[in-house]
C-alpha cells in the first residue's frame, strides 16, 4: 500500500469513523430488537425463537416402519428444497410421533395457516388417463378448470390411474432453448422407476394416437393437463408449456411431495416457543459482548497501537456481520452461532499473524513504516491457505450437508470472508493512517522476543503419548458405557428419539419461569441434566411441551406424579408420546458424507499449496486428534450429544486447521532457506518455526476461548452443554498445532524423505 500522507490518515480515519458509526448503530438496533423481539430482530431458528408445528396422522391403515421413515425423509427434502429461502427451513425437524403420525416444526414462522398452504398436504400424486377402457371421459374442463368425473376410487379400480407419484424417482424444473424457435421454454423433467416406465409407456402409447391429455392429480386438484404428443417408453419424459421457471418448479415440487409412501392429513398445527429457553439468546448476546470487549482488551495489552486497531477494524467485522445476517435474513441458530465464534477467532488471527510479523522486522532493525509493510506481505500466504482451506469445507458442507450442518457453513463462510476483509484492508488502512498522524514510535508498535529454545520436536514422543493415552481412554470409556448401557455416548432424543410429556398447567408460565421453576423438577424426577430437556410452550393456551430422552413407564408415572403433587396439575391434562429423532440416519449419514468431502479437498487443496503430501497428512491427522479429544470428553463427561454435538465437531475441525496451517507457513517459509534433508538441520528448522509462531498461537486460542468462556459462565444449561466441548476443541486444536502436527510432519519427512 503507498504510504499515506497526514490529511490521507486523517480523511481516512475520519470515513472510518463514520462508517463504524453507522453500521454500529444499525447493529445495535438489531441486537436490541433481537432482544426485544421486535420488527428489527435477526431471524432465528426454533432452538433460539420457536416456530409453527405442523402435525400430520397417517390416512388408512398402520403405515409400516420403513413407510414412515421414507415419508419423513422426502418431506425433510420437501422442506429443504421447495420452501428454505422463504420460510428459513434448512433448520426445520421432522420425526415421528408415535405409530402414525409426522411433525413437522419449521423456524421463523408466526402464521401456521400461511405456511400449510405454502407446505400443500403431503398425499398421494395421480397420473389419470383422460378415457377409460370403455371410452368414458374421466375428467372434463369447466368453470373452475379441470374436474374429476369419478372419484378416485373408481378410477383405480377401473384402470385409469396410470401411477402415482411414488413411481416417480426425480422430478426437476428446467428452462431450456427450444430448438425450432431458439426462445426459451419451461419445462418440468419426469423419471419413472421401472413399474412406473412400464405404465407409463403403455399409456402414452395409447394416448399419442388419440391425442389424449394425461391428468396430474394432487391435493384435491389437476396441477397439470399435458397432452401426449408421443409415446414415452424410456422412463424419462417431458412436459411443457409453462409460462415461468417458477411455474415450472411449483409443478415439480408438487410431484415430489406428492410420492410419499402414505398419504397423510394435518391433525394440528400450533405455535411453539423456543426450545433452549427464554434467556439462551439474550445471556449469548450478553456473553459475546463482554467476550469481545475482553478480546478488545486482551489485544490492546499485547499488541499496543497495532491491538488498538485490530479492535477497532474487529468491532467493524462484528457490525458487518450482524447487518448481513439482517439484511439477507439468514436464519442464526445455535450451530450459526458457534460459525460466528470460529469467524471471530479467525478474524483476531488474522490481525495476530500480521503483528507478529511487524513485531520481528522491527527486532531485525527495520524502520517501523517497512516493518509495516513486510509484515502485511509476509503474513498473506498463511492468511489466505488457512481462511481458503476453510471456506473450501464451508462450500462443501453448505452444499452437501442438511440442516444444522448447512447453518453453519453458512455463517462462517460469511464471516471467513468478512474476517480476511477487515485484516487485509481496514486494518492495514488504519494502520497506516495512525502512521500518518505521527503515531511512528517503534515503541507503540512492539518488539518480538527472542524465539523459545524448548526441544519441541525432540520431546514428540512425550506428546504423542498424552494424546494417545487420552484418545485410548476415550475409546475404553465408550466401550464400558457401552457395556453397561447400551450406548458409548450419551446420545439425546436428537439422535435416538424419546418421550415428549405435553402438560396443560393451570397457569400461563413463562419460558423463562418452566426453565427456572419446572425443569430442575424434571430433571430431579427422571434422572437427567437440565441441558438435555427441551421445552417448548404453546402460543394461546397454558401448555408446554417438554421432550427428553424415552421415559419407561415407571419414570412416567413418577413424572405424571410430580406434576400433580408440585404444580397441581390433573393427570388427564397430561398427555404422553413416544417420539422418533429429529436427526434421522440419512441427515446423519449425509452430515458425515459432507464433512469426509470437505476434509478431503482441504487435504488437495494443502498439498496443492504446500507442493508436499506430508504437510496435507500431517494437517489431516492433527485435525482427526482434535476430533478425538473432544469425543473422548463426550465419553468422559456424559455431555448430550445433540444437533450442538455435530456443530461443536464442525467448528473444531475449522479451527484444527487454520491453526496448523500457520505453523506450516512458517516452516514452508524458513525451509527454503536450507538445502540439506538432515535430521538435525530439520528438527532444528521445526523448533525454529514453533517458537517464532508460538505466541500467535498462544493469543489467539486465548482470544477464541474467550468467547468460548463467556457463553460457558454466562449461558443457560443447554448453552453450557454446547460451550464446554467447543473450550475442550480450542485447547485441543492449540496443543495439536504445537505439540502433534509439527512432529508428525518431521517424523514423515524423515520416513519418507525426497529422492531429489
Amino acid at each position: 500500500m503507498k504510504r499515506l500522507k497526514k490529511g490521507q490518515g486523517i480523511a481516512w480515519l475520519v470515513a472510518f469513523v463514520v462508517i463504524l458509526g453507522l453500521l454500529g448503530y444499525y447493529a445495535f438496533t438489531v441486537i436490541t430488537g433481537t432482544i426485544k423481539e421486535n420488527d428489527d430482530s435477526l431471524k432465528l431458528g426454533l432452538d433460539l425463537d420457536g416456530g409453527v408445528s405442523i402435525t400430520y396422522e397417517a390416512v388408512g391403515d398402520k403405515p409400516t416402519d420403513e413407510q414412515m421413515a421414507d415419508t419423513i425423509l422426502k418431506l425433510q427434502q420437501r422442506i429443504e428444497n421447495d420452501l428454505g429461502e422463504e420460510s428459513s427451513t434448512t433448520e426445520a425437524n421432522v420425526y415421528r410421533v408415535g405409530d402414525d403420525r409426522i411433525t413437522v416444526e419449521i423456524p421463523g414462522v408466526s402464521d401456521a395457516n400461511a405456511l400449510l398452504e405454502e407446505l400443500g398436504t403431503p398425499g398421494t400424486l395421480y397420473f389419470i388417463a383422460q378415457k377409460d377402457n370403455d371410452g368414458n371421459e374421466n375428467y372434463s374442463y369447466g368453470e373452475n378448470g379441470y374436474q374429476l368425473n369419478y372419484d378416485i376410487e373408481t378410477l383405480t379400480e377401473n384402470g385409469s390411474v396410470i401411477c402415482t407419484g411414488k413411481e416417480v424417482t426425480a422430478a426437476q424444473g428446467r428452462a431450456e432453448q427450444d430448438k425450432t424457435t431458439s426462445a426459451t421454454k419451461y419445462v418440468v423433467t419426469l423419471q419413472f422407476n421401472d413399474e412406473g416406465t412400464k405404465a407409463f409407456g403403455d399409456a402414452t402409447t395409447v394416448a399419442a394416437v388419440a391425442g389424449e391429455t394425461i391428468g396430474i392429480y394432487y391435493d384435491g386438484q389437476f396441477v397439470s393437463v399435458p397432452k401426449v404428443n408421443e409415446a414415452i417408453t424410456t422412463g424419462n419424459c417431458e412436459i411443457s408449456g409453462m409460462s415461468s421457471m417458477e411455474e415450472a418448479e411449483k409443478l415439480a415440487s408438487y410431484i415430489r411431495i406428492g410420492g410419499l409412501d402414505i398419504e397423510l392429513q394435518e391433525l394440528e398445527s400450533q405455535v411453539v416457543g423456543a426450545q433452549l429457553g427464554a434467556d439462551a439468546l439474550r445471556t449469548s448476546l450478553i456473553a459475546a459482548g463482554i467476550g469481545l470487549g475482553l478480546v478488545m482488551l486482551f489485544l490492546i495489552v499485547m499488541y499496543l497501537v497495532p491491538g488498538f486497531v485490530s479492535s477497532l477494524a474487529l468491532a467493524l467485522y462484528t457490525a458487518m456481520l450482524i447487518g448481513i445476517l439482517k439484511a439477507f435474513d439468514i436464519t442464526l441458530t445455535l450451530p450459526g452461532i458457534a460459525g460466528m465464534i470460529l469467524s471471530i477467532g479467525m478474524a483476531v488471527d488474522a490481525n495476530v499473524i500480521v503483528f507478529a510479523r511487524v513485531r520481528e522486522e522491527i527486532k531485525n532493525g527495520r524502520p517501523v513504516v517497512s516493518s509495516i509493510e513486510a509484515g502485511f506481505s509476509k503474513a498473506l500466504s498463511a492468511i489466505l491457505d488457512g481462511n481458503i482451506t476453510t471456506l473450501i469445507a464451508a462450500a462443501v458442507l453448505g452444499i452437501l450437508g442438511s440442516g444444522s450442518v448447512k447453518g453453519f457453513a453458512i455463517t462462517l463462510a460469511l464471516g471467513v470472508v468478512l474476517s480476511m476483509f477487515t485484516a487485509l484492508v481496514i486494518t492495514r488502512i488504519l494502520i497506516n493512517s495512525f502512521y500518518a498522524l505521527g503515531v511512528r514510535d517503534a515503541k507503540f508498535y512492539g518488539k518480538a522476543k527472542d524465539p523459545s529454545k524448548f526441544d519441541f520436536v525432540g520431546k514428540k514422543a512425550i506428546f504423542i503419548t498424552i494424546s494417545v493415552a487420552i484418545i485410548a481412554a476415550g475409546f475404553i470409556t465408550m466401550g464400558a458405557m457401552k457395556a453397561k448401557t447400551g450406548s458409548g455416548l450419551n446420545y439425546s432424543l436428537e439422535f435416538l428419539g424419546g418421550t415428549s410429556t405435553t402438560v396443560d398447567f393451570n397457569e400461563t408460565y413463562s419460558l423463562a419461569d418452566l426453565d427456572a421453576k419446572v425443569v430442575p423438577q424434571i430433571a430431579s424426577t427422571i434422572g437427567v441434566s437440565e441441558g438435555s430437556i427441551q421445552t417448548t410452550t404453546v402460543d394461546g393456551s397454558n401448555q408446554a411441551i417438554f421432550k427428553t430422552r424415552n421415559l419407561t413407564l415407571e419414570e412416567r408415572e413418577s413424572l405424571n406424579e410430580m406434576f400433580e403433587s408440585q404444580f397441581q396439575v390433573k393427570e388427564t391434562s397430561i398427555t404422553q408420546q413416544t417420539i422418533g429423532s429429529t436427526i434421522s440416519g440419512e441427515m446423519r449419514s449425509q452430515s458425515t458424507i459432507a464433512v469426509l468431502v470437505a476434509v478431503l479437498c482441504m487435504l488437495v487443496y494443502i498439498w496443492f499449496r504446500f507442493k508436499d503430501i506430508r504437510f496435507a497428512s500431517s494437517a489431516i491427522i492433527a485435525l482427526v486428534h482434535d476430533v478425538l479429544v473432544v469425543l473422548a470428553l463426550y465419553a468422559f463427561a456424559r455431555i448430550s450429544v445433540g444437533a450442538a454435538f455435530i456443530a461443536c465437531m464442525l467448528t473444531v475441525i475449522g479451527y484444527s486447521v487454520n491453526d496448523t496451517i500457520v505453523v506450516f507457513d512458517r516452516i514452508r517459509e524458513n525451509h527454503k532457506a536450507i538445502r540439506t534433508e538432515n535430521a538435525e538441520t530439520l528438527k532444528s528448522l521445526c523448533n525454529e518455526s514453533l517458537a517464532q509462531t508460538l505466541s500467535r498461537s498462544i493469543s489467539t486460542s486465548i482470544t477464541t476461548a474467550i468467547m468460548v468462556l463467556m457463553l460457558l459462565i454466562l449461558g443457560v444449561s443447554s448453552i453450557r452443554e454446547f460451550a464446554l466441548p467447543l473450550l475442550a476443541g480450542v485447547i485441543a486444536g492449540t496443543y495439536s498445532s504445537i505439540f502433534i502436527a509439527t512432529q508428525l510432519w518431521y517424523i514423515l519427512k524423515l520416513k519418507f524423505a525426497s529422492k531429489n
